[in-house]
């Protein structure tokens, strides 16, 4: 008899959130940084593009996501071709699809911490001969380590809320796609409110702490400087 039945949505969502976030990290870094550099006239318009998920209906956003990935849609139909998969009803395509969708929350905090490093520090870098690369890591990174921080935690737990966009995309599939915000409306609609009550507690409980430690150590951080 399994004592915890939402032990396997709790670690596939953990899952989720972990690969997502570790995505969002490496891709959401670069971009970030060229839109706290840049100059460009098209930097509102890709700064739109980037805050939309704030704003869209998860539910739009699910589908059109599902119809990107299916295997008539371009991206799905592609992918079908090189790996005889489908992206949807997947982990594989709830991957791409939090990592969209949770893309402006990893995006946003870099990108205001990138912007409070100022240019003087990295001019002050090039000018005793680091190149760009070197000057990134070794000063911007550093001192934006807090928007790291906060975009880590806003990334993890964002995605570990989602539900539209995951259920469009991946369905309600046990192991494979189900994962706890699933679980808890699957209970819900059961009428297993004890079942819904631990799930959610255990999602509550979470995001409280993240946000805690989050806003803890950037208080402590601002009473030093």
């Amino acid at each position: 008899m399994d004592l915890f039945p939402g032990f396997g949505p709790l670690l596939l969502t953990a899952k989720l959130a972990a690969i997502t976030t570790l995505i969002l990290l490496i891709i959401g870094t670069p971009v970030a940084w060229w839109l706290s550099t840049t100059r460009l006239r098209i930097k509102p318009l890709i700064e739109t593009i980037v805050a939309l998920p704030i704003v869209l209906p998860p539910t739009v956003m699910g589908f059109y996501l599902l119809i990107l990935l299916s295997p008539q849609g371009a991206v799905g139909n592609w992918w079908l071709e090189m790996t005889g998969e489908t992206l949807t009803f997947n982990f594989t395509g709830l991957v791409i699809a939090s990592v969209l969708y949770s893309f402006p929350f990893v995006v946003q905090p870099l990108q205001s911490a990138f912007e409070n490093v100022g240019r003087d520090l990295m001019e002050a870098a090039h000018t005793l001969g680091a190149k760009p690369l070197d000057a990134f890591f070794s000063v911007a990174v550093p001192l934006a380590k807090r928007g790291f921080l906060t975009a880590t935690v806003l990334g993890f737990a964002h995605t570990l809320g989602e539900f539209g966009v995951v259920l469009m995309v991946g369905g309600n599939i046990p192991g494979e796609t189900r994962v706890i915000s699933i679980a808890i409306y699957d209970h819900v609609e059961m009428l297993e409110y004890g079942k819904a009550h631990v799930l959610s507690a255990i999602l509550l409980g979470f995001a409280f702490l993240a946000m805690l430690l989050m806003y803890t150590i950037n208080h402590k951080h601002a009473i030093k400087r």
